[in-house]
């Protein structure tokens, strides 16, 4: 399977944006997150919506933050 992609905006981490992400997750195993520059290009953003995303989604996927992009993957058994 192919890797996913998907951008986050100035409206930041919504329920519908939550939503595209789960639709992309039905075709997807990755799915690589661009935070554009209006979404706030700080470090500290970054973690905010990494653990924001995976807060809504749930147990089964993982995060992980290089540079201004977060990759996603979903696991079959619940992560710690």
């Amino acid at each position: 399977m192919t890797q996913g992609q998907v951008q986050l905006g100035k409206k930041g981490v919504t329920e519908n944006f939550i939503e595209t992400l789960r639709d992309h997750f039905k075709k997807y195993e990755d799915i690589k997150v661009s935070v554009l520059k209006n979404a706030g290009h700080k470090k500290e953003n970054m973690k905010r919506y990494s653990e924001e995303i995976l807060n809504k989604l749930g147990k089964n996927y993982t995060a992980k933050i290089i540079g201004f992009t977060i990759f996603l993957k979903k696991w079959r058994k619940a992560q710690r």
